[in-house]
């Protein structure tokens, strides 16, 4: 069971595809309406390729289809202007054939497809004649996360390597692709290349057209627009003699920081109330006033930080006052906890006290 699975839920009939692997025994699925849940493997099944030949397309599948047909641009004929008039056909010839829209040409390409309405994979293309290594990660506020790194051969197409949700499309990470070209036997080494991809709307919607190898719509970007340079031979060798003589420019040294005294971790209070007002008072009379989206922000990560504490400093419960309203923290704080193998489980606290209000946790 991989990221990228089509699976069927054994409590029900929802479908969905594994988007990350949580622990040995949890997996989150994306079920096809964009609702992501965690699962226990042992709740889901793997539907087999062959499932889809004999019955045919899911109704998630057509439902992708329907909806990226929907989501393809569509030419502004009032702004067009005609290159010459336009045939009334009154003399019986057949109108022209409207020209059909460019396809990629050789390169390497990083391809986005939908999975489900909502769901979008990430694929590696190498489109060339050369084997490819690679490597892939994301940059999230300047920090590189490292994923993976393979080999793909001419003409193939990688495994999903990330999977995004197009609700989340002003939070997508920028994708770092790290490219070398390599021949076995070759006579020409080559320069890497890295490329940085951060997705605009503006640019994302007009990307769509048919991609090489998958052969399907998708929304494709060219990474090899100035191709790997290649190495002269003469650079390579002097280079290599160097190294080998000793007589390479010596690295500088690195230096090692001194490391800061230790900050003595406190534990938090045994109930955490995390309404706006507890947590940050001015907040609540700023003029404009914080967004939703903020205070939820502002509300998880006061959550992470008592919870880390609590789990540092060996606390054996805690109890976190969400309130009630329309359910949106107390659904993402379960959805935290659910994630963490630290928590031994967690339920609503003392109903008499807080109502459905407060949960509270458990800890290992």
């Amino acid at each position: 069971m991989n990221v990228g699975d089509r699976v069927r839920l054994l409590t029900g009939r929802e479908e969905g595809i594994i988007t990350r692997l949580l622990a040995n025994d949890l997996v989150e699925v994306a079920i096809d309406n964009d609702f992501t849940i965690p699962v226990l493997r042992r709740e889901v099944v793997v539907v087999a390729a062959e499932e889809q030949k004999a019955f045919g397309q899911s109704a998630a599948s057509v439902a992708a289809e329907r909806q990226a047909a929907a989501s393809a641009p569509r030419p502004d004929f009032a702004s067009q202007k005609p290159d010459a008039p336009a045939s009334n056909n009154l003399g019986g010839k057949k109108a022209d054939k409207e020209p059909e829209p460019p396809r990629a040409q050789k390169g390497l390409y990083l391809a986005l497809s939908h999975q489900s309405p909502e769901l979008l994979a990430v694929q590696l293309i190498n489109n060339t004649d050369t084997d490819l290594l690679f490597t892939y990660g994301e940059e999230r506020e300047e920090k590189y996360r490292g994923l993976l790194s393979d080999k793909l051969g001419p003409k193939e197409a990688s495994k999903p390597l990330a999977h995004l949700h197009l609700k989340d499309f002003e939070q997508w990470p920028a994708a770092v692709v790290q490219l070398l070209p390599h021949r076995l036997n070759g006579d020409t080494a080559f320069e890497l290349l890295t490329k940085r991809l951060s997705f605009r709307a503006n640019s994302f919607y007009t990307s769509r057209q048919p991609a090489p190898i998958l052969q399907k719509e998708t929304y494709l970007f060219q990474l090899d627009e100035k191709p790997a340079a290649p190495i002269a031979p003469e650079k390579l060798a002097e280079k290599l003699q160097a190294q080998l003589t000793g007589n390479a420019p010596a690295k500088p040294a690195a230096v090692v920081p001194i490391p800061e005294p230790a900050k003595t971790i406190l534990p938090p209070s045994h109930e955490v109330d995390l309404h706006l007002e507890q947590l940050n008072p001015d907040a609540v009379t700023l003029d404009p006033p914080l967004t939703n989206t903020a205070i939820l922000r502002l509300q998880l990560d006061a959550f992470e930080d008592a919870l880390s504490r609590a789990l540092a400093t060996n606390m054996h419960e805690i109890v976190f006052i969400h309130g009630t309203g329309n359910g949106t923290l107390r659904k993402e704080i379960h959805k935290n906890l659910s994630r963490n193998r630290d928590i031994k489980f967690f339920e609503d606290a003392q109903k008499e006290k807080f109502g459905y209000g407060a949960t509270l946790v458990r800890l290992k």
